[in-house]
C-alpha cells in the first residue's frame, strides 16, 4: 500500500510578505505586489511593471565562502527553506542524524551569466571570473547550494518545466515518498527576478503596459487585460512520510493526495484545453476524488489572452455545475515563473488552514469563458477540506496537485 504524504512546513519569500504571516494577510486583503522598476525601461523594456521583492541580508548569516555560489533565486530560496524547516521543528542535528532530500523548481540564472560574459568581453581574462559565478549560473544552483547549506543527504535534483517546475518538484517528491525511497523531501521552486532575466519575455510581448495602475494591471479573467506582471521569490514546501510525521510528533499541515500530469504535444507557446483537463482529471484519480468533491481551485491563469482562456475552457469542462470556488492568486502576485507552482502550494495551505479563499482582484468584466466558471473576485471565508492547484508552462507542460486538509 503507497504511503501517505504529508506537509509538514512551508516558507515563503515573495512580493506578498517575506513570511508566511505576512503572506497570509496580503492573500486574505487582497493585496497586490506589483510595483514598478524604473530601470527597466532604461534598460530596453517595454514594461516596467514587475513584483517586488526585497533581497534578503544574508551577510552574518550565511558564511561569506557559501554566499558566494548563491544567485538571487537561492537567496530567496534559502529564506524560505529556513523557515519551513523551523515550522517543521527540525534541526541543524536532525539535519545531521538523517536523510532528507531536495528537489526544487527552477531556471537557470541569467545574472551570473551576463556578469560573466561582461567580464570576458571586456577582459578577456577568465581567471577573473572566480569560483562562485559558475555554481550561480548552473541550472542546478538552488538545490546544490540548499544541500551544501543544510547539508541535506538525500535525493539530490532540479527540475526545470518552464511555469509548471515548481509543482512538478512537489508532485515527484511526493512519488518518491509514496513509493517508500525517502521519508522526508524539502520542495519548492525558486525565481529571480532582476532585469537581465525577462527581457526575452518582455520581447514576445507578453506583459502588461498598463504601468499607471500597477496594483490593477493583473488581470487574470479579465476581458481587459493586457499581458501578465513578471515575478519572483521562492516557496519551500517539507514533504514527508505521513507515519513518519505522526511518530516524530509533527504538526501536520496538509496531506498532498494527488498529482497529475500531461503534455499538449502542440506550439511551444501555445495552451490547450484538452492537456488541462487531462492533468486535473490525473490527479483527481490520484487522490480518489471527483470534480464534487474539490472545494477551491487555485488557476494557473496568468492573465494573459490565450492562457486564460483554455484554462477557463478546461474549468469549465469538469467544475461546470460543482460547487468549487476558482481564483488566480497571481492577480495579486503577477507570475512568479518557475516559483509559481510551489508558492500556489503554499497559499493554498495558508487558505485552508485559516479557512478563506483568497480574491481574484482585478476581476471586473469576467470575458465570455470567465463569465462560465465560478470565480470570486472577492475574499471568501469558508471551510476548505479539498484544493485544487494547477500550473501549466511553455512547451506544453502541465500539472496538477491535490491537497487535503
Amino acid at each position: 500500500m503507497a504511503r501517505r504524504v504529508a506537509i509538514t512546513g512551508i516558507g515563503i519569500w515573495s512580493c506578498l510578505g517575506k513570511n508566511v504571516e505576512d503572506v497570509r494577510q496580503s492573500l486574505y486583503k487582497g493585496k497586490s505586489g506589483i510595483g514598478i522598476e524604473p530601470a527597466r525601461l532604461e534598460y530596453g523594456y517595454r514594461s516596467a511593471l514587475t513584483g517586488i521583492v526585497e533581497r534578503p541580508e544574508l551577510k552574518g548569516v550565511i558564511d561569506r565562502r557559501l554566499r558566494m555560489g548563491l544567485p538571487e533565486e537561492a537567496e530567496y530560496a534559502y529564506m524560505a527553506s529556513k523557515e519551513a524547516f523551523k515550522m517543521a521543528n527540525i534541526d541543524d542535528a536532525y539535519l545531521l542524524a538523517n536523510e532528507v532530500g531536495v528537489i526544487f523548481g527552477n531556471d537557470s540564472s541569467a545574472k551570473p551569466v551576463i556578469e560573466a560574459a561582461k567580464i570576458m568581453d571586456e577582459k578577456h581574462d577568465s581567471a577573473l571570473l572566480g569560483s562562485g559565478l559558475i555554481f550561480q549560473s548552473m541550472n542546478s544552483t538552488v538545490n546544490m547550494n540548499m544541500s551544501t547549506i543544510f547539508r541535506l543527504r538525500g535525493i539530490n535534483f532540479s527540475v526545470s518545466a518552464a511555469c509548471a517546475s515548481g509543482s512538478h518538484s512537489i508532485g515527484l517528491g511526493c512519488m518518491l515518498i509514496k513509493q517508500g525511497l525517502q521519508n522526508m523531501i524539502l520542495c519548492g521552486g525558486a525565481q529571480e527576478t532582476n532585469y537581465y532575466s525577462m527581457a526575452t519575455f518582455d520581447a514576445l510581448g507578453a506583459f502588461s503596459v498598463r504601468m499607471d495602475e500597477p496594483e490593477k494591471a493583473s488581470r487574470p479573467f479579465d476581458r481587459d487585460r493586457d499581458g501578465l506582471i513578471p515575478s519572483g521569490g521562492a516557496a519551500a514546501v517539507l514533504l514527508e512520510d505521513y507515519d513518519h510525521a505522526v511518530n516524530r510528533g509533527a504538526a501536520i499541515l496538509a496531506e498532498v493526495t494527488g498529482y497529475g500530469f500531461s503534455s499538449n504535444g502542440g506550439g511551444i507557446s501555445q495552451p490547450n484545453d484538452d492537456g488541462s483537463v487531462l492533468a486535473m482529471s490525473r490527479a483527481m484519480a490520484d487522490a480518489g476524488v471527483s470534480p464534487d468533491d474539490i472545494d477551491y481551485v487555485n488557476a494557473h491563469a496568468t492573465s494573459t489572452h490565450q492562457g486564460d482562456m483554455f484554462e477557463a475552457i478546461a474549468l469549465e469542462r469538469l467544475f461546470h455545475g460543482k460547487h468549487a470556488l476558482i481564483s488566480s492568486t497571481k492577480s495579486m502576485t503577477g507570475h512568479e515563473c518557475w516559483m509559481a507552482g510551489a508558492s500556489e502550494i503554499v497559499y493554498s495551505v495558508l487558505m485552508m488552514q485559516h479557512n478563506f479563499v483568497a480574491p481574484n482582484i482585478n476581476l471586473e468584466n469576467p470575458d465570455e469563458y470567465a463569465q462560465k466558471i465560478n470565480l470570486t473576485s472577492k475574499t471568501v471565508d469558508m471551510e476548505l477540506n479539498t484544493i485544487l492547484s494547477n500550473s501549466f508552462g511553455f512547451g506544453g507542460t502541465n500539472s496538477a496537485l491535490i491537497i487535503k486538509k
